[in-house]
């Protein structure tokens, strides 16, 4: 069966990467995807052995496109992996988004490909139509089902986007299809319920992380899907698994094996990074936006593992 692909999708994926939008992609922005006044003195790069980011969802208006560029413009690393659902082909299929952000989001990564940087592809539930394109590369990104990535001090890491040990996406495909429309909705909710608390003055709040962190049953679901994939990396013989699919970031040992989330680019802004030392951290590049600074490297202590000596 030939994998569904939409045909402006495919123009977007091959046009010039001379193609910008009027405003730059490549600004800083404030928080809320404003552009920023650029900062005193040399511009300044966030330099990592390899960077993790999942969860784009290109395609769907939910998607934090202006903040996601702005990462990778200050990005400079020697592999990037991106762990599925970077585009959002359920959505794509129910109604046709795709604004200019989005290309300029796709030009961005072939442009870090170009100039050297190691992109791989590991397709994901609402991107599985890549996986008809396994082993094959396109505009130097390669695409692949999963990977095993060794790093700097020598651990072993299980790289996947982590659906297909998702017992809801593999037995009963329908409840995932009403859980994502739901998801939408909850987001879409979200914009209103926070467009009213900005003007209140009140911080951003995400009606969706609060559910998934109090509703028992999305709780529980959570602790199973993390238990599962930790369970699969310890019979690979990896020292630890990098994943995505549950927009939740996280870094925490499961029975001795480390289990690294990198989050999502919908509400949380994060990525997860290895530095040169083999040390690995996960990046809130919304917190980072919102301090006005867009341009350092900041990993929370608390989720920073040490190198192994």
């Amino acid at each position: 069966m030939r994998p569904w692909i939409h045909a402006p999708l495919l123009r977007a994926l091959t046009q010039p990467a001379h193609f910008r939008s009027a405003q730059d992609p490549g600004a800083p922005l404030r928080q809320g995807g404003s552009p920023a006044q650029p900062a005193d003195g040399p511009e300044r790069k966030l330099k990592a052995r390899t960077v993790w980011i999942s969860d784009v969802h290109l395609g769907t208006p939910g998607c934090q496109a202006h903040a996601l560029l702005d990462f990778l413009k200050h990005l400079e690393c020697d592999t990037l992996y991106l762990v599925g659902d970077i585009i959002d082909g359920w959505q794509l299929r129910r109604s046709w988004y795709w604004p200019q952000a989005h290309n300029d989001v796709i030009q961005k990564l072939l442009r870090h490909a170009r100039k050297g940087t190691r992109v791989i592809f590991i397709p994901g539930n609402h991107d599985e139509f890549a996986r008809h394109f396994l082993d094959q590369a396109f505009g130097g990104i390669e695409v692949q089902e999963e990977c095993l990535h060794t790093t700097a001090d020598g651990r072993l890491l299980w790289v996947t986007h982590g659906d297909l040990y998702d017992g809801v996406i593999q037995c009963a495909r329908w409840l995932a299809l009403v859980g994502d429309s739901l998801y939408e909705f909850t987001l879409k909710l979200n914009r209103h319920l926070n467009t009213w608390r900005a003007r209140a003055g009140l911080p951003y709040w995400s009606l969706s992380r609060y559910l998934k962190l109090k509703v028992k049953r999305a709780v529980s679901y959570v602790g199973d899907f993390e238990t599962a994939l930790a369970r699969e990396a310890r019979q690979r013989g990896a020292a630890g698994v990098v994943c995505g699919h549950i927009h939740h970031a996280e870094m925490r040992d499961i029975g001795g094996i480390l289990y690294c989330n990198d989050g999502d680019w919908v509400e949380n802004l994060t990525a997860l990074v290895e530095q040169a030392d083999g040390q690995l951290g996960i990046v809130h590049w919304g917190e980072a936006m919102s301090r006005g600074l867009p341009h350092g490297l900041r990993v929370s202590e608390a989720e920073q593992t040490p190198p192994t000596a």
